[in-house]
């Protein structure tokens, strides 16, 4: 399924979204924005029976952030939010309009997503590709938060998901000196979860991708209970989880799992 600067394909119950600019390392611009939302569509359409979601990049980058050069497509453009040209931009507004409803969506998704992270992975790219609930890299990735170089601050949740991830002082190393992790020493800092060599890397992210979507339909209850963990109370969680364990308890694929634990059989879950 094509659509402008990216691609959509889907096999049976696993879909691959593919930022698809090679030339511009896929910088996101506001048509690329705009196919992604449609992608989305496809994959949250329960017709579709989507049940893991691979997320890469075409050629030799993953996503080098936001086109700030290509006229028309900038994101200085769309941070302005049609401002009067006499007026200062305001460089937040895009990011509400355009960029935050995506990173939502993401973020409620009710199935695992997995990230493969070849080359280039900067700016507001590299917090699509922090939406992985398994963020796989090539060797020759590397991961930036080059915002100080233009004076502006990290956007698209860094600020949020970076200190939980890697802790305080390595999210203000990243962030305020700009300088590149590669992708072993984002490994070693918890930012990912594995590296493959790069030829090796997407299929690797498949193999992964077909073993969550051949998983329960629990995946993408457990990942929204993570997701609201950060910020819940011990209390809040236990609730949070009593409500989801009693949804969980009357899907099919629960009594498929006991069925085949007491079978002593692989499940066969339907996501159901």
């Amino acid at each position: 399924m094509e659509f402008d600067f990216l691609k959509l394909d889907i096999e049976g119950s696993l879909a691959t979204l593919t930022f698809n600019d090679p030339d511009n390392l896929n910088a996101m611009t506001p048509a690329m924005l705009n196919s992604i939302d449609h992608a989305l569509d496809h994959i949250e359409d329960p017709e579709n029976k989507i049940r893991c979601l691979i997320i890469t990049g075409a050629g030799r980058g993953f996503c080098a952030g936001a086109n700030v050069a290509s006229d028309g497509g900038s994101e200085s453009d769309v941070a302005k939010g049609g401002a009067a040209s006499n007026r200062p931009p305001d460089a937040g507004a895009g990011l509400e309009r355009m960029y935050h409803p995506l990173l939502r969506r993401l973020r409620n998704l009710p199935c695992p997503i997995v990230s493969a992270v070849n080359g280039p992975c900067a700016g507001v790219g590299m917090s699509f590709a922090l939406m992985g609930d398994m963020v796989l890299a090539g060797k020759s990735a590397f991961f930036l938060q080059a915002f100080r170089r233009i004076g502006l601050v990290p956007d698209g949740g860094a600020t949020f998901i970076l200190p939980r991830l890697i802790g305080m002082a390595r999210a203000k190393e990243l962030t305020l000196m700009g300088e590149r992790l590669s992708a072993d020493n984002a490994l070693e800092w918890g930012l990912i979860n594995r590296v493959f060599e790069d030829d090796a890397l997407l299929d690797e992210a498949r193999k992964l991708a077909d073993e969550l979507a051949q998983g329960p339909m629990s995946l993408g209850m457990i990942r929204n209970l993570l997701w609201e963990s950060v910020d819940s109370t011990y209390e809040e969680q236990l609730n949070n989880e009593r409500w989801a364990q009693r949804e969980a308890g009357r899907s099919k694929d629960f009594i498929e799992g006991v069925r085949a634990f007491n079978e002593k059989r692989a499940a066969n879950f339907t996501g159901d």
